[in-house]
């Protein structure tokens, strides 16, 4: 008679070569975004090829991008801002 259990899982997985990078590019995706989203991918594919999922990879490429789309939004506003300045006569000195 044969004996049918469970798929057990691999033995000896290991640990997602990916996990540290992955935090690392969070930190740096709030710090300097760019840097933040290179790392980030980098992580997320290490992760990606060993077959498992780094969300704090992915967190740190959402983080970035977030980021520094809001820095060239606050860059064009204060651009504007200083050009509007400007054409009215403003002094700043």
């Amino acid at each position: 008679m044969t004996n049918y259990s469970a798929p057990q899982p691999a033995a000896g997985t290991g640990e997602d070569p990916g996990k540290t990078l992955g935090i690392v590019g969070l930190v740096l995706a709030i710090v300097a975004p760019l840097i933040g989203l290179i790392v980030s991918i980098i992580a997320r594919n290490k992760s990606k090829q060993a077959g498992f999922q780094n969300g704090l990879a992915k967190a740190g490429i959402i983080v970035s991008i977030i980021l520094m789309v809001l820095y060239v939004v606050l860059i064009a506003v204060s651009f504007a801002i200083g050009f509007a300045a400007m054409d009215a006569g403003v002094t700043t000195y």
